[in-house]
């Protein structure tokens, strides 16, 4: 299983994570536990990494991430192929927790998996794909005042779709206005205001802001070593590095960005210095400048 890993104490990183960000806000007043899932592709070159054939001539893996939207923390971690993609990319390998959303883009619809998720109690949130099947039961109250064209409960009439998920769904149309182009969700969630459904479906961008910042300050566009060890290898101490900043942003109060606290990091690595007095220390900028460097 791909969970976090651990460190040699034992102790479970994310478990870590999640206690500390527990009770922080991330857009939404929901109680639940809330998911992004997505993926994104690491380019390889293939004559150096034979082995992550992605097509003819290129190259790549895909890291599948379960992002904890409660401090963004990385709850679940899958490294895999390039050419797989989507559902059969990491659903089959989640353990769904009753009472939790998981927000995921409509690449990775698969309406079997998907029911899985509503036999286990879970929720999710998903993008309609526009040549879906399915009849309307009824609609319910809209505020015409804002972009939300229809509330409805439908259910699916594909000849797969209706086999693989014979449960009733909710299907909210809503204008995006800024784009001039219509949204179609799908959720199996019937309680919360269709409003909150459409916000809870915009945190999923933190996944990609998460992608974006590791590829650019954790190293994992270019690699030490060509075998398929060592990249994923690679790839777990950058994910485990940010857990950590993370964790250690939180354990201290920090006001500083993840940015910077891993700048400072990183030219204080061998200076018998305690972390706190370099991260709070009103000079720590003097280690910046200067290059000086500390034992963490």
């Amino acid at each position: 299983m791909a969970y976090l890993c651990r460190f040699c104490s034992g102790t479970d990183l994310y478990s870590q994570g999640i206690i500390l960000y527990i009770n922080d806000e991330f857009g939404v007043e929901l109680d639940n536990t809330v998911y992004a899932l997505d993926s994104t592709t690491i380019d390889l070159c293939l004559s150096l990494f034979p082995w992550a054939r992605f097509r003819k001539r290129k190259g790549a893996i895909k890291l599948h991430t379960l992002l904890d939207l409660r401090g963004n923390i990385p709850a679940f971690i899958e490294i895999k192929d390039g050419k797989v993609h989507g559902a059969g990319g990491i659903l089959d390998d989640l353990i769904p927790e009753p009472g939790s959303f998981y927000i995921m883009d409509r690449g990775y619809i698969d309406f079997l998996r998907l029911h899985v998720l509503t036999q286990c109690s879970a929720f999710f949130v998903t993008r309609a794909k526009s040549n879906s099947k399915f009849r309307r039961l009824y609609s319910l109250p809209i505020d015409k005042s804002t972009d939300l064209r229809s509330d409805q409960i439908i259910v699916l009439i594909g000849i797969n779709s209706s086999k693989d998920y014979p449960d009733k769904l909710r299907r909210i149309r809503y204008f995006d206005s800024d784009n001039d182009m219509y949204l179609i969700f799908l959720t199996n969630n019937f309680m919360l205001p269709a409003q909150t459904t459409l916000q809870l479906y915009k945190c999923r961008w933190q996944v990609e802001l998460f992608f974006k910042w590791i590829k650019q300050n954790l190293r994992i566009k270019s690699f030490y070593g060509t075998s398929e060890n060592a990249v994923k290898t690679q790839v777990w101490i950058a994910i485990s590095v940010y857990v950590l900043v993370a964790i250690i942003k939180k354990r201290l109060d920090l006001q500083l960005s993840f940015y910077t606290i891993l700048q400072i990091f990183s030219v204080t690595a061998f200076e018998q210095v305690p972390i706190i007095q370099v991260l709070t220390d009103s000079t720590n900028w003097y280690y910046l400048n200067y290059n000086r460097t500390v034992v963490i």
